[in-house]
């Protein structure tokens, strides 16, 4: 089998760093597909950009937390959202106060209304995902939660990010902050995947995020000699990792006291060696339009 690789820009929308990075990656290639924030200040300018271009695959990053410690977003539904606000009035800051605190109806609700507000810039997307796993169950087991995505993702006959093997690697890596026992996981992996599989909802093979706890963080050039370590070592069939690219600005350094790890992962992806590299591991690059044609749906 052959190796294939979807190589998703998560935030898209989250800030005009965001979206500038986006803009120049698609163009050069170091991306195959992006998510929009919806709920953020920047989403119309990446949706309309997105109406634009339709041949770049553009989908939703479903978002139900608010991360930052002074720029922050709510909910977009009009009514019945309050068991997603904190007491500031804004979504979570973290996935695990999120499953805590949410009805079920009104993750649902707001699932829907943040759908449509993607296809009110002019653009239908591509596929859905998650920012920050919330909506994955796994911090506090709540897969309700999990179901009620994969409905809605099967009802508009979009993908959705969720990996079609668990491997005990995933247990392991830190980007991916799996915090429920494994054998709960294993218990629940086959299922939830058959259900995916039923609504016709694809999903890529493997879920592969790089990391930052190491030397990775400490420069550019250990972080590139990470990222190329990595991409070796990608299995046969569909994978999927995710970025957070931003080009350098007094308002990503505003937001992020990390930002220069959106900075690097943005000269990465951009630098056309990168793109070299990925194709002399044997691997061929993908979007998510690409993956539900081949699975068929």
């Amino acid at each position: 089998m052959d190796k294939y690789l979807i190589i998703n820009a998560d935030d898209f929308g989250m800030c005009h760093s965001a979206n500038l990075a986006v803009f120049d990656l698609f163009k050069k290639g170091g991306i195959t597909s992006s998510t929009i924030m919806t709920p953020c200040s920047w989403a119309r300018e990446a949706g309309v950009w997105a109406a634009a271009h339709p041949e770049y695959a553009v989908g939703v990053h479903l978002t139900f937390t608010s991360e930052w410690g002074n720029y922050r977003w709510g909910p977009i539904a009009h009514n019945n959202t309050e068991s997603l606000r904190d007491s500031e009035d804004f979504m979570y800051h973290e996935s695990d106060e999120f499953e805590k605190n949410s009805d079920v109806d009104e993750v649902a609700a707001e699932i829907r209304a943040q759908i449509e507000r993607f296809r009110s810039f002019g653009v239908e997307p591509s596929h859905l995902d998650n920012h920050m796993g919330s909506l994955y169950g796994i911090e506090t087991g709540r897969f309700e939660l999990l179901n009620t995505t994969l409905d809605i993702a099967g009802e508009n006959g979009l993908p959705f990010r969720f990996p079609g093997v668990f491997v005990p690697e995933m247990f392991e890596n830190d980007t991916l902050e799996v915090k429920i026992d494994q054998s709960l996981i294993a218990m629940v992996f086959d299922k939830v995947v058959s259900y995916a599989n039923s609504l016709k909802v694809a999903v890529p093979d493997y879920l592969i995020p790089g990391e930052w706890n190491g030397p990775q963080n400490d420069s550019y050039e250990n972080f590139k000699e990470y990222i190329y370590e990595l991409y070796k070592s990608f299995p046969e069939g569909v994978t999927e990792t995710y970025i957070h690219p931003a080009l350098e600005s007094d308002e990503l350094k505003a937001i992020t006291g990390a930002w220069h790890r959106r900075v690097w992962e943005h000269k990465l992806f951009s630098d056309p060696q990168t793109l070299q590299h990925i194709d002399a591991c044997g691997i061929k690059l993908i979007n998510y339009r690409d993956l539900a044609k081949m699975k068929g749906f």
